[in-house]
């Protein structure tokens, strides 16, 4: 007979859990387990922790109750790093020059990732030297002078600290969230995944076929790590598209699109999928993709795919003047 009763609204709640594990010298020794509740059959309960499912039998609880939602740890620096480099390598710009361990990149003004500064590490001089030939490449390019930075990495801190701040003007979104997931996903036989975009992608990705640089940030010369992914409408029109390009052991995904017409169907969930096994059968492990912290639609979706933030990165420009 259990020692204390699991009422079943508790069951998804993120529970301390108390229950007993044997006897020493005739005293009973408990231990605690921390995470989401589940069933397992009618005589146990799993608890999710952080190291894993614990299995407990019902009959040696003695103890449960709900706590807060744990607090979010953060990645290594390392890591953020790294997978900072495999998003850009994925992401190519026209001119990607190194400056040290940053990257001044620039595509001609398509999009704010291949048209700034990558600081992710030591650029080789003092940082406000590093801003200057930060703004010089932007001048040199015709673009705004931006700072591509890790939200609270030393360089993020080193750069704010001279006077840097929010890029506000930024019309996609100046912070957002680096999500990671393992591949999981079956091949939709409604989803094609030809290596080169058709001209219905690029139509309903971009609005209309693609300027060089475009192209050259896009489809860089028709990569076998890339695939196209779309799902055509009865009328021969492109109604979904995405884009996923594998570097090492991950699958970046990018250029997620459903016609509007086409909404509510399921439909990009179907193409992450798709995505998500060719990566896998590509060798990617961990599926990982960029998106604007005010998307507040896409972020609910990728949390329901069971996405999860690894990071956040943001665009600082100079002050005024």
């Amino acid at each position: 007979m259990a020692l204390v009763e699991i009422a079943s609204e508790l069951i998804g709640e993120r529970v301390s859990l108390r229950y007993r594990i044997g006897d020493r010298d005739g005293r009973p020794l408990y231990t605690d387990a921390v995470g989401e509740l589940r069933t397992d059959g009618p005589g146990a309960v799993l608890v999710e922790t952080r190291r894993g499912p614990v299995r407990v039998e019902r009959a040696a609880v003695v103890a449960v109750r709900v706590v807060p939602p744990a607090p979010p740890r953060r990645a290594p620096l390392a890591a953020v790093t790294r997978l900072e480099a495999l998003c850009a390598d994925a992401w190519p710009a026209v001119v990607d020059r190194p400056l040290g361990a940053w990257r001044l990149r620039a595509a001609d003004g398509f999009t704010g990732r291949a048209n700034s500064a990558l600081a992710i590490g030591d650029p080789g001089m003092p940082v406000p030297a590093a801003l200057d030939a930060v703004r010089a490449f932007a001048r040199e390019h015709g673009i705004r002078a931006r700072v591509h930075v890790p939200v609270g990495s030393p360089w993020d801190k080193a750069v704010a600290a001279e006077g840097w701040g929010l890029d506000v003007a930024h019309e996609r979104g100046a912070e957002v969230a680096v999500l990671v997931a393992p591949l999981r996903g079956t091949l939709d036989p409604r989803v094609e995944l030809p290596e080169r975009p058709s001209d219905g992608w690029w139509r309903l990705a971009l609005g209309a076929l693609p300027t060089a640089a475009q192209r050259h940030v896009l489809d860089p010369g028709g990569d076998p790590r890339t695939a196209f992914g779309q799902i055509t409408g009865p009328d021969g029109t492109v109604i979904g598209s995405v884009r996923a390009t594998v570097v090492e052991d991950h699958l970046h995904v990018s250029v997620l699109e459903v016609a509007p017409a086409a909404r509510r169907q399921g439909l990009a969930t179907v193409l992450l999928a798709s995505a998500a096994e060719w990566g896998r059968e590509h060798g990617a492990r961990w599926a990982v993709l960029q998106v604007a912290l005010h998307n507040t639609g896409a972020v609910a979706l990728y949390d329901r795919l069971g996405y999860v933030e690894h990071h956040q990165y943001r665009y600082l420009v100079p002050p005024a003047g």
